[in-house]
């Protein structure tokens, strides 16, 4: 028997009310580390805090999907339900797109088997940006729900490893993950919306070792732009971290970050430590939320 979480059946997808407040959530990505983001997200809906905008990167990505469509609990249940489904993590899924995640089961099998919310998340009030990186150019290209032929595959390529997986086609064009040019996509959020809430799946004084990236000129010496791209992203990564401190403690815009150091490896497969960080995003999210209304101005 596949192995799932322990409390799987206290999990039950519900709606998230229908008012939207003008604003965009940013989301890291880093792969099971985005379980914690789920939890956030989900204290937010719960408590009625539904942004007209959702951009992530990566993990932070597919939590976004869930978030705009308004369905409480279905990042969580994908997870640590189908986590060992080799469908969505395995053989099975490297065998259908060419890498460890199963992306056209997630987009197709799951959006059948747990009930997801198109209509909403089409609902032209409400955006949602995937960030992926152009294998070409190594700069961040930009997928909205805006655009019905391309958003599922831009959200896989924003969600598509370097190293481990093929890139991802769309248009002719080969892209992999958001967070090989933008880790944190807040700066995208400032430039469109006033109110900005940044999730992080690292603690708020977490930074990067810097540094050229083991192989990445032997692989991918075809794309000297990509190279350059993927051997800057810490250094690119904690320049960001130092300017979002400001940001924050100025009062401009809002972050949620883990209350205690995550132990969680990029694939973990242990459902309970799955759980766990699940709980810790939600209490996490539950204990901002105060602070949060006042930031948005709001009762």
């Amino acid at each position: 028997m596949r192995k799932v979480y322990s409390k799987i059946d206290e999990l039950h997808i519900e709606s998230a009310n229908d008012k939207i407040i003008e604003g965009c959530v940013a989301l890291e990505g880093g792969a099971f580390r985005g379980v914690y983001t789920s939890g956030v997200l989900d204290a937010l809906m719960l408590n009625g805090i539904n942004m007209s905008c959702a951009i992530g990167v990566s993990a932070g990505a597919l939590n976004a999907v869930n978030y705009i469509s308004g369905d409480i609990r279905r990042s969580a249940i994908i997870n640590l339900k189908y986590r060992h489904d080799p469908n969505y993590v395995g053989l099975k899924a490297f065998r259908r797109n060419r890498g460890p995640i199963g992306f056209d089961y997630v987009f197709q099998d799951l959006m059948k088997e747990v009930p997801f919310n198109f209509d909403r998340f089409f609902d032209e009030r409400r955006l949602m940006v995937a960030v992926a990186t152009s294998l070409d150019t190594g700069r961040s290209k930009f997928f909205s729900n805006r655009d019905i032929d391309t958003i599922f595959k831009g959200i896989q390529a924003s969600a598509t490893m370097p190293f481990v997986s093929h890139p991802v086609t769309i248009n002719g064009k080969y892209y992999y993950d958001g967070g090989c040019s933008t880790r944190v996509p807040f700066k995208w959020a400032m430039e469109h919306f006033s109110k900005v809430i940044v999730v992080t799946t690292r603690s708020e004084d977490y930074r990067d070792e810097e540094g050229d990236i083991p192989l990445t000129k032997t692989i991918y010496h075809r794309y000297p732009n990509f190279v350059k791209a993927l051997n800057n992203m810490n250094k690119r990564y904690n320049k960001d971290c130092d300017y979002l401190d400001k940001l924050v403690e100025a009062g401009k815009v809002f972050r949620i970050s883990p209350s205690k150091t995550i132990e969680i490896k990029r694939l973990e497969s242990d459902v309970e430590k799955l759980g766990a960080l699940y709980n810790l995003g939600l209490r996490d999210g539950m204990r901002a939320i105060p602070a949060l209304k006042e930031y948005l101005g709001i009762k």
